[in-house]
């Protein structure tokens, strides 16, 4: 079907023809308009990556905006993948609504905050937003929400995962509610009938891609084709088979990217396929790979970056969570712009942005959990998401995904090539789960009948996939929990939130992690000196279950943690002992004390992008904290969460939090002002340009930006 040809307004045709360049429909495409996509018919659309579902999504909210009909929510599971949307959808910008008296569409994204009410995005017309940013809307009862007529539920899938697929659920029930249309899109859904059923949605269901997708063994030397086929593939037995198959791809002037069991093997084949590589390449090609690593160590020089930095020098990388989110992003950006050939990647690549390449590399069907230190064997939705990035659309006429095993082949092929995938599942049977959005439930109004609370979670998978027997005895147990900890109140069949309960949905923590709170906030004794409660605040919140990534202390971290313990134990508010601390902890202390990256790396093992991470969390528990103590009357100790608070966000000693707060001044240079004697704002004020440009990384023009915001800001006090 040609685009042309659509019944589409002349604006939204010109777009997609013109600006974004598309002439024909794809399958999937074409039976999703034929059956009522344009005329506001929900619908799942079970299709392989890269078959456009994308442009499904967009042709729908084009029409929402065009026709003023309402706003659009475009929702995924990741940040990096918002963002990705965000770049997207911004093109519906160029739509003119002008005949309705309303301007041309304004497209918005928000992915954090989990404490706001989302007055910033009423304006917007379509809004990219994280899961969980939605459900934090839903819960701040967003004034807006009741404006919108499009739900686009991307990564549908997530549904099963452990973590977030509770979320995506209710957000599934509370959109079913309205009068919204849904659009939930996946590449892998086995039980998709089931599934559009509970969503009361019309499916489109297809396997066409526009990439043929070839699967494979790899064993010996040679590959094994799903249709029979062997190829033999020349071995450099240096570097190992998935190289081998990368350097074959290479020589053929395409890309490949090889999926590892772990960070540490991603990171050891890019450097391998690095070496592979430099036999290779021409000098020209080399050139272009420089100004990538020069933005990449301009704005992080820990270990890991220079590593990757080492591996990129001849056109390969590694991609992972324990890079910080510069460093991934700018491994992305060199990867999609063809200039790196292999790319070395942990499964969570698999659901996260989309990086073709020619052939996918399944280095082991193992993958190892970083956080509880083991290894499991991968599902065959993770198998098949990989998969999902075998063939680049426009550049490839096939894509191949190849499994190195040194097993039998045929068990290969039973177990991923040949399964089936698992069945989509709800996680709302958690107890944790289902208490954590009961309250928000009971939050969201003054009081609510719990008659009310069971017709919004029969609108759950849940009550698709369990009988009632088995959900009943949770739902209680899930109350009965949040009243005994005095988060809800209920009076015969009426539940309503207490002011405490009500501020622990809102700040979207889970309500174990407010009662852990809760409770060391009353152990503390009125009149406890300043500073001495560091260690123990810190404690408490990386024993919360909203803290990730929690690392397990290795054996080499105990004589460390037993010295800490020893030196601070009038810190903690309880006992502890080496087995009652995480190395989160141990991180999070020696940033807070100023050590470097290389020593986070080095000694504890501890990657920035999990350093990033923990600093996130930490910040927003530590936010919750303080806004419990408030509630609670203990503001005593707000000053000590406060500073706490500050401290973990810049990672420095309580003497440089002032030096911080200067535009362009880190922990690194505000150490170098303070040892230089320029230990406070009024010293930097009054001091000469010459002598502040003479300290270690301040030049001339952040010397006079320092000085003139320091001046400002001893102004404003």
């Amino acid at each position: 079907m040609l685009i042309k040809d659509l019944e589409l307004d002349d604006d939204i045709r010109s777009l997609l023809i013109d600006r974004l360049g598309y002439t024909t429909l794809y399958p999937p495409q074409q039976k999703a308009i034929e059956e009522g996509l344009l005329k506001g018919e929900s619908m799942l659309i079970a299709t392989p990556t890269a078959s456009g579902k994308t442009l499904i999504a967009m042709l729908a909210s084009a029409r929402i905006v065009k026709e003023g009909l309402g706003k659009v929510v475009y929702l995924t599971p990741l940040r990096a993948l918002a963002n990705e949307k965000y770049r997207e959808f911004k093109i519906l910008e160029e739509i003119k609504r002008d005949s309705l008296g309303l301007g041309r569409c304004n497209v918005m994204i928000s992915t954090g905050d989990y404490d706001s009410s989302g007055e910033e995005l009423k304006d917007a017309d379509v809004i990219v937003l994280t899961y969980e940013k939605m459900d934090s809307l839903f819960r701040h009862r967003a004034e807006w929400i009741d404006d919108v007529r499009l739900y686009v539920f991307d990564e549908a899938h997530m549904i099963s995962d452990k973590e977030r697929g509770a979320t995506i659920e209710m957000i599934f029930a509370r959109a079913r509610m309205s009068n919204a249309q849904i659009l939930a899109l996946s590449a892998t859904i086995s039980n998709a009938k089931e599934i559009a059923s509970w969503l009361n949605c019309k499916l489109i269901d297809t396997q066409w891609r526009p990439t043929k997708l070839i699967e494979g063994v790899y064993q010996h030397g040679i590959i094994y084709y799903k249709d029979g086929r062997k190829v033999s593939i020349q071995a450099i037995s240096k570097y190992g088979a998935p190289i081998d198959l990368a350097i074959d791809t290479v020589k053929d002037n395409a890309q490949a990217l090889i999926f590892t069991e772990s960070r540490k093997r991603a990171v050891t084949l890019a450097l391998s396929a690095s070496e592979a590589l430099k036999q290779m390449l021409t000098p020209s090609k080399v050139d272009t790979v420089s100004k990538y690593i020069n933005a990449l160590l301009e704005h992080d020089d820990s270990e890991l970056a220079k590593s990757l930095a080492r591996a990129m020098s001849n056109l390969a990388a590694f991609h992972h969570a324990g890079l910080s989110p510069h460093a991934r992003s700018i491994v992305e950006d060199a990867f999609r712009d063809g200039v790196i050939k292999v790319l070395t990647a942990t499964p969570t690549l698999a659901a996260g942005v989309n990086l073709p390449a020619r052939r996918v590399i399944i280095a082991s069907v193992s993958r190892y959990d970083h956080e509880q230190g083991m290894s499991s064997r991968i599902s065959v939705n993770e198998y098949k998401q990989m998969c999902g990035r075998a063939g680049r659309p426009r550049y490839d006429e096939y894509g191949e995904a190849i499994i190195v095993s040194n097993s039998s082949i045929e068990d290969i092929f039973d177990a991923y090539i040949n399964a089936e995938l698992e069945p989509i599942r709800s996680t709302l049977n958690d107890e944790r789960m289902l208490r954590r959005h009961i309250l928000a439930s009971i939050a969201m109004s003054k009081s609510i009948k719990e008659s009310e609370l069971y017709e919004l979670f029969s609108r759950t998978l849940l009550a698709k996939q369990y009988s009632s027997k088995y959900i009943v005895p949770k739902f209680r147990s899930a109350i009965e929990y949040l009243a005994v900890e005095g988060m809800i109140n209920a009076t015969g069949y009426e539940l309503s939130a207490t002011k405490f309960g009500r501020r622990v949905a809102m700040l979207y923590i889970d309500p174990e992690s407010a009662v852990i709170i809760k409770s060391a906030l009353a152990r503390i004794k009125a009149g406890k000196r300043h500073g001495k409660l560091t260690l123990g605040l810190l404690h408490v919140i990386t024993e919360c279950p909203d803290f990730y990534p929690r690392l397990q202390l290795r054996s080499r971290d105990v004589d460390e943690a037993i010295m800490l313990i020893d030196e601070h134990a009038d810190e903690f508010l309880d006992d502890v002992d080496e087995y009652s601390i995480s190395r989160s902890f141990l991180a999070l202390y020696a940033w807070i004390e100023e050590y470097s990256d290389k020593y986070l790396y080095e000694n504890l093992g501890v990657e920035p992008g999990d350093m990033y991470r923990m600093i996130e969390v930490s910040d927003w528990l530590l936010y919750s904290m303080h806004s419990i103590a408030e509630l609670l009357g203990k503001r005593s100790i707000l000053k000590d969460i406060d500073m706490l608070r500050r401290r973990v966000k810049y990672g420095v000693k309580e003497e440089l939090i002032p030096l911080v707060m200067l535009e362009g001044i880190g922990r690194a240079r505000a150490r170098a002002l303070f040892n230089a004697g320029f230990t406070d704002l009024k010293s930097i004020a009054d001091a000469s340009i010459d002598k502040l440009e003479n300290v270690k990384g301040i030049g001339h023009r952040l010397a006079e930006r320092i000085r003139e915001d320091a001046v400002r800001i001893i102004s404003r006090s």
